[in-house]
């Protein structure tokens, strides 16, 4: 009963965003078929992790700040998405938050986790944490990156209504922690993952923003 829940709740949530903001899905077949992922994003509106769940082919979890359960429909809906009710001050916290992330792959899931740590003021990508990186270098788990684009224009901070303005997801080619690692000391790998995964979102970002400008 709850994959079909999860089905049901994937398939409205789509449904609503391709109509109401005309949502587009590229390179989904970037995606490896086979093996566990960690996804990481860009972050800039609480409408994030509800378009990457939407538009990954599989189930991920991701942490989620207790306020978005307080809608009792809401919460429903994004728990069975995926999403797993953390208070504010544990999503702030590194430590927590990194065992939990540990603890979710050690169980076989796919986890989601926007390395920018909270939301953008002005809808551009944020300077990384280091969070996400540790957990590629411990874990080994191929890395996909993913952009979003457009909700800040509908769901900016601070507001709770969704606008109709279009939004478009790109996921981009994996990265492979011990490819980008391999022969260096603890530190440095960590470094070299976080400067892959900068520079893959920054790439998807500035692949965003030059299609729009040829639109235009």
């Amino acid at each position: 009963m709850s994959r079909l829940f999860y089905h049901l709740t994937k398939l409205f949530f789509y449904l609503s965003l391709k109509i109401y903001n005309r949502l587009r899905i590229i390179g989904r077949e970037r995606i490896p078929r086979e093996g566990q992922v960690m996804v990481i994003a860009n972050h800039s509106s609480n409408l994030d992790p509800i378009v990457v769940g939407v538009a990954f082919p599989g189930r991920l979890r991701y942490l989620a700040k207790s306020e978005l359960f307080l809608n009792p429909l809401l919460g429903f809906l994004i728990r069975i998405l995926g999403a797993i009710p953390v208070s504010k001050e544990t999503s702030q916290s590194a430590g927590t938050a990194l065992k939990a992330f540990l603890s979710l792959l050690e169980r076989g899931e796919n986890i989601l986790i926007f390395p920018e740590g909270a939301r953008s003021f002005d809808g551009r990508l944020q300077p990384l944490e280091g969070g996400a990186a540790l957990i590629a270098y411990r874990t080994g788990v191929p890395v996909i990156p993913a952009y979003v684009a457009g909700t800040f224009e509908s769901m900016p901070r601070g507001s709770s209504l969704v606008r109709p303005s279009s939004i478009t997801i790109t996921f981009g080619e994996p990265l492979y922690p011990e490819s980008i690692a391999s022969g260096l000391p603890a530190r440095e790998a960590r470094q070299e993952i976080i400067k892959g995964m900068s520079e893959a979102l920054k790439g998807l970002e500035a692949e965003h923003s030059s299609k729009r400008k040829g639109r235009n």
